[in-house]
């Protein structure tokens, strides 16, 4: 057996991704956004920080701070219903959990690395920075094993149409209007690959004719006519009861949850989410 390892973060991201769901499985390249990895002070990260401004991209590695268990089969987001070794994925169910993201470094000041597209949610704790060097790291025609197949899949355009009712449209617009909360991209694209029960997809069955699919303290409820993903109407993750509750002040968009039940309070299969 070995000896426990000690290890200390060094810093810790502050991003506006609050919530796993936000935040993709890989930086989304294409949106405009920046993060900012934090260093702690009193360890000279300042210069150890030296020269690190000429490289455009760096390698993070960091813990899934919100996983407390692992798990030998895992069932990835994306693609089929199919359990996977946990060692093919990259699921943050790991025996040791460890992430590691190469990332756009826009700028370097003092103690504060200012990122590009992120996949981490605020507060991650991060372990080491190294530089992401092309030559090195870079290999675009190694085979991916089950992942290029399910990505040949999802280079195909979304097999569903979804479409929003007028009541789903307009607590969207409120949402996005009030509170700056809009996850009806992220949802889409989900819904228009697969609206299949689907567990990391948060994809369940309610009744007969009607999922739900969980948007990190949202959900949306929708039926399936054909081909055609009908979002019916959103709901809270949490219910009124637990949003009043004392100690839930840090529920994520407590306040925001709170405002929507004053409006549309009929959610009678509100539910905690996963």
């Amino acid at each position: 057996m070995h000896p426990a390892l000690t290890l200390q973060p060094i810093g810790h991201i502050c991003a506006p991704k609050q919530l796993k769901f936000q935040a993709r499985h890989q930086p989304a390249e294409a949106d405009e956004e920046s993060s900012v990895l934090e260093l702690l002070p009193g360890h000279d990260y300042e210069q150890a920080l030296a020269d690190l401004a000429g490289f455009d991209r760096i390698w993070l590695i960091w813990w899934f701070h919100r996983n407390s268990n692992w798990r030998p089969l895992v069932l990835p987001p994306r693609g089929p219903a199919q359990r996977r070794g946990v060692f093919s994925t990259r699921s943050p169910y790991r025996p040791n959990p460890l992430g590691i993201t190469p990332i756009r470094l826009l700028r370097v000041e003092k103690r504060r690395l200012i990122l590009g597209p992120c996949d981490l949610v605020d507060g991650t704790p991060v372990f080491d920075i190294k530089p992401y060097v092309a030559a090195f790291d870079a290999f675009p025609d190694a085979r991916a094993g089950w992942i290029d197949e399910v990505d040949a899949a999802l280079a195909q355009p979304g097999r569903f149409t979804v479409e929003l009712s007028p009541l789903a449209n307009t607590q969207a617009e409120w949402l996005r209007t009030h509170w700056d909360i809009d996850f009806i991209p992220r949802m889409l694209e989900l819904l228009s690959r697969d609206p299949s029960p689907h567990r990391t997809r948060r994809i369940k069955r309610r009744s007969p004719e009607l999922w739900t699919i969980g948007c990190g303290a949202w959900r949306a409820v929708f039926g399936l006519r054909d081909e055609t993903v009908q979002v019916r109407a959103l709901e809270t993750g949490y219910p009124m009861r637990f949003l009043l509750r004392e100690n839930y002040e840090q529920v994520p968009d407590r306040e925001a949850q709170l405002a929507f039940l004053a409006l549309w309070p009929d959610q009678p299969g509100a539910t905690l989410p996963e």
